[in-house]
């Protein structure tokens, strides 16, 4: 069976929509490909343009090669929620991005897709972000993620709060995920970074809202482990997050964040942002949950100037 018949192009050869999976036990096919343990657990590069920051980061860490399997299914998801451009900080850096997807094909990934669940209009959010542009420029596709159809229920084993959720067929049949969220102030949650992100590969998002919202990011985790979480925090937005109002929320901080431990890349992001990690509800409850480390003292960090 070619498990990507689902996939057609819907305008311009560019955007790809989904449809039903053929698949019947969709937990089964959350379990990411584990990759060798790193040289660090985390990587953190400040002072360098958001691709020149990524080679240097994955370059410490052994190169893509060592997350990304020749012939594996790729998923990279950013932050395209908004429909602002990207001096405003609202979303992932769009040559960030476009890096990734580069490192991931040159390492010998078939594919790459790139979607988000946005909040402001899918379309434009997709070009204002510049995310569009730089997917494709990179080679890799662009995936519409508006449509509920688009979307499988699975059970959350570990959930306490989220014990069922509704995620995008792309994220069933991926090897790897790359989970790319732009650091940034959040009006719910303090913070929103990595785990949190991952709301955008999900389609009942109210429901996390309704139902304590740091508990059910935390549960969301234990599905769906990131094979590299990679924190965008070059323009970090510091108030009226997470859309943000002008450019003057935005702080320039030239940093990067890269870890294998989600929970370590946004507790390394809370410190960055001017927050102890403990301060941040989901990021507590991760780490009780044994789903990644929050002490960043016990961590071996590679920490890089440009």
């Amino acid at each position: 069976m070619d498990r990507r018949r689902f996939l057609k192009n819907v305008i311009g050869g560019g955007i790809v929509a989904g449809s039903t999976v053929a698949f019947g036990n969709y937990s089964q096919l959350l379990a990411a490909t584990v990759p060798a343990a790193p040289a660090y657990d985390l990587v953190a590069v400040r002072g360098g343009e958001p691709g020149g920051m990524f080679d240097r980061a994955m370059a410490s860490l052994g190169g893509m090669q060592t997350f990304v399997p020749k012939g594996s299914r790729v998923v990279v998801k950013p932050n395209i929620g908004w429909d602002v451009t990207p001096e405003r900080g609202g979303n992932t850096n769009p040559a960030l991005v476009q890096r990734i997807i580069e490192h991931c094909l040159q390492a010998g990934a078939r594919e790459v897709s790139v979607f988000d669940h946005t909040c402001d209009p899918w379309a434009q959010c997709y070009r204002s972000s510049g995310i569009e542009r730089a997917v494709k420029d990179a080679g890799g596709r662009i995936v519409s993620g508006n449509n509920e159809g688009y979307y499988q229920q699975i059970t959350v084993p570990e959930g306490r709060r989220l014990t069922e959720v509704k995620v995008h067929e792309l994220l069933l049949e991926a090897d790897v995920l790359i989970n790319v969220p732009v650091l940034k102030h959040h009006s719910s949650t303090m913070l929103t970074v990595g785990m949190k992100n991952l709301m955008g590969v999900v389609w009942d998002r109210g429901y996390w809202h309704r139902n304590d919202l740091h508990q059910c990011i935390a549960d969301f985790i234990s599905c769906r482990r990131p094979t590299l979480t990679v924190v965008d925090a070059y323009n970090v937005m510091q108030q009226n997050g997470p859309r943000g109002v002008s450019t003057g929320d935005i702080v320039q901080m030239q940093a990067l964040i890269v870890s294998t431990d989600p929970v370590a890349a946004d507790a390394a992001a809370a410190k960055l942002f001017g927050l102890e990690p403990e301060a941040v509800r989901h990021i507590q409850l991760a780490a009780e949950m044994n789903l990644g480390r929050m002490d960043l003292g016990a961590l071996s960090i590679n920490r890089i100037r440009l």
